[in-house]
């Protein structure tokens, strides 16, 4: 019995230390904004403003303003399997009025204040959001086919480890694709493979172009600013493709090479092996300090 209770109590205060590594930020609302999207938009306590970016998911674009997020909204139209981009945005901004429905009551969100780069003047964050209700905002979203498991990721508010989160998700994605729910009612199955084929013959063709150009993987002692460093100059890197690239390029800035552990797919063991190929600037090599 006293074994028992003593099992109780280490994961009690093991919970109680993840959840002291975030701030709670409460009371929250929506504030009208046109960078607002599915998942990612500006919150206000009424005296604070943030812009918070959801960890784990991704909402299909709702424009398409600049070459990043064309080529963004192109990958999208292909993972779904949707045959006009145009019907990418529509969902896109389906996403945002869900959202804005599911957090039209105050809402609770859980920040490290990990940096996100985005179209704000206000600097974005990573959160999880969880509505008045009590359910998480990212859950909602890819259970109703507003969203995709894909980006950044980390152990959750309540404790739960990242690969579990993440999988969790990707089940959920699975489930919203068989009851053809959100976005993926428009998916033409028969065209589904095919698209994403051709994302990755395209993306081979840019590793071609990137050797022939003489940026084949990263030589020794040669280093890369991880911060500014574009997403085909990423790729170079040991381990990492088009996707981890993307997902490395939606969560910065870095404060140094460590903060890459919250990207999903990015463990110890990767960091360590990426670690002498990286600088934070151009002048300082990337540590852990």
């Amino acid at each position: 019995m006293k074994q028992m209770v003593l099992v109780i109590a280490i994961l009690i205060l093991a919970t109680a230390n993840v959840r002291a590594e975030f701030t709670r930020l409460e009371n929250l609302r929506l504030v009208d904004h046109p960078g607002n999207d599915g998942d990612s938009f500006m919150v206000t306590d009424g005296k604070d403003k943030w812009v918070l970016r959801l960890y784990f998911v991704d909402c299909p674009e709702s424009d398409a303003g600049d070459e990043t997020m064309l080529r963004r909204l192109r990958e999208q139209t292909r993972y779904f399997g949707l045959e006009r981009h145009s019907e990418t945005i529509t969902y896109g901004k389906k996403a945002y009025e869900a959202v804005k429905e599911w957090l039209s009551e105050p809402f609770t969100a859980y920040t490290t204040h990990a940096g996100a780069m985005g179209r704000s003047s206000i600097p974005r964050i990573f959160a999880f959001v969880v509505t008045a209700d009590g359910d998480d905002l990212d859950m909602l979203l890819v259970k109703n086919g507003f969203a995709r498991s894909f980006g950044v990721g980390r152990r959750d508010h309540r404790g739960m480890h990242r690969d579990d989160r993440q999988s969790y998700l990707e089940d959920l994605e699975v489930a919203a694709m068989l009851g053809r729910r959100g976005i993926w009612q428009a998916t033409n199955p028969e065209k589904i493979a095919e698209l994403r084929a051709v994302q990755r013959a395209e993306e081979r063709e840019l590793q071609v172009i990137r050797r022939e150009l003489g940026l084949g993987p990263i030589a020794e002692g040669e280093t890369i600013c991880l911060n500014t460093a574009s997403i085909e100059e990423l790729q170079r890197l040991p381990g990492i493709g088009p996707a981890l690239a993307d997902r490395i390029d939606r969560a910065r800035p870095y404060d140094n090479i460590d903060d890459l552990s919250i990207v999903s797919g990015i463990g110890p063991v990767m960091i360590s092996r990426l670690r002498d190929f990286l600088v934070i600037n151009s002048e300082t090599r990337a540590s852990g300090d």
